[in-house]
């Protein structure tokens, strides 16, 4: 599939934000809470997606990208994505709704 008909199933969402607001409490390997900066939530072929950052990923200019799903009570969780294929295609979704236009590497 091309680059363009990716990007033409891509919607935006807020689920997270709508639920949370703007940040996110999420918990690290050490049991530590950590805040995290929702950057952005999309749809991409029915599934919820979202890119969070927190302080130390920023100063990295790094971010986390996981798979939003939603049970049947309502209760979002965040899974981290273990397909490579599909993590890339929604790294590089993400990329070009942050910098639509411009070449990357």
């Amino acid at each position: 599939m091309s680059e363009q008909s990716e990007w033409a199933q891509v919607e935006e969402a807020r689920t997270l934000r709508d639920k949370y607001g703007d940040q996110i409490e999420l918990t690290d390997e050490q049991d530590e809470a950590v805040v995290h900066r929702i950057l952005a939530e999309f749809r991409h072929e029915g599934s919820l997606y979202a890119v969070l950052q927190s302080k130390e990923l920023k100063k990295d200019k790094e971010v986390a990208i996981f798979k939003v799903t939603q049970a049947a009570d309502g209760e979002l969780t965040l899974e981290t994505i273990e397909d490579d294929d599909e993590w890339e295609t929604v790294s590089e979704l993400y990329d070009e709704m942050s910098f639509p236009g411009q070449d990357r590497p």
